[in-house]
């Protein structure tokens, strides 16, 4: 019996061995000598090679006047536009072939946020994988400040814009670009004779009316506008932080400081094929940064 109970303490003894080491290595992550297993890193929530793009917004996304009199040009656009001398975002990030094959231009000559739901719905049908947005001037250039959008009405909308995106698409990644600065267009523009006398013809009125006036009523008028557009652009970016696949660009494209070679000579308001070359600039350099504009 005494051997018997010695030789049951002894295995007791080594089976206990056993168990502590086994608790030792599950404790320690692995045996002695043996690296921790290593994770996979997440994967980063923002693609900077997006393979397929669908452009919304206004005239400026559509090329309008940056070829001919009264058009549309949407090969000079700066977001999916073909033409060599623009180097569209589409041409730099899928190259040519991809941007004839995987872009697509669903922006309309004077559309307002209002519609941007709509051309959203459109652009969901071809799931995209970067989505640009640029609207907003039609909202501040009206017949009037009291026609303007009013801002609660723009997030708003912009807001059921996201909304549709998120419903198809809820990956999709979003580049958003901020309002042109109306006030500087009105300063760099009126130093043209002929661009004044295409302004009388009803080219963003609240603004551009009566463009040599400078009495207290048209500077408060113009100065009125302007703080409407800033107040789009904080709305702009205050939507778009609320989603991590959006990205604003910072205020880049309202603080670029163009001057008369980036304007439509038909009109000193769109841009020119230049001026989308620009445009084409902001928009590469926020898609492809490694961090957000802030």
């Amino acid at each position: 019996m005494r051997n018997r109970s010695h030789r049951f303490r002894a295995v007791a003894a080594v089976a206990a061995a056993v168990v502590l080491g086994l608790a030792g290595c599950d404790a320690s992550g692995g045996g002695r000598g043996t690296a921790p297993s290593s994770r996979p890193s997440p994967k980063p929530v923002w693609n900077r090679s997006p393979d397929s793009i669908a452009a919304v917004g206004d005239s400026i996304t559509r090329g309008f006047d940056a070829c001919t009199v009264l058009s549309d040009c949407p090969q000079v656009s700066w977001a999916t536009g073909t033409d060599t001398a623009v180097d569209s975002l589409a041409v730099r990030l899928l190259g040519a072939t991809g941007a004839a094959e995987r872009s697509w231009n669903y922006a309309v000559t004077g559309a307002r946020m209002a519609d941007l739901a709509g051309q959203v719905a459109q652009a969901v049908q071809r799931r995209p994988e970067l989505v640009t947005v640029m609207v907003g001037a039609n909202d501040a250039c009206r017949s009037s400040t009291s026609a303007m959008t009013p801002v609660g009405d723009f997030r708003e909308q912009f807001e059921d814009a996201m909304a549709v995106l998120r419903r198809s698409l809820p990956k999709a990644q979003v580049y958003v670009s901020s309002v042109p600065n109306l006030m500087r267009l009105w300063s760099e523009g009126r130093t043209s004779a002929l661009g004044k006398q295409v302004w009388k013809l009803g080219i963003c009125p609240s603004m551009l009316g009566n463009a040599d006036a400078l009495d207290a009523a048209s500077t408060q008028r113009r100065a009125t506008v302007q703080s409407r557009v800033e107040e789009y652009n904080r709305a702009l970016k205050e939507v778009c932080a609320k989603d991590r696949r959006c990205r604003f660009d910072g205020n880049a494209v309202f603080d670029y400081r163009f001057g008369p070679a980036q304007l439509s000579p038909w009109d000193w308001f769109h841009p020119s094929r230049n001026g989308q070359a620009r445009l084409a600039e902001i928009a590469y350099r926020a898609v492809t940064a490694e961090d957000p504009v802030t």
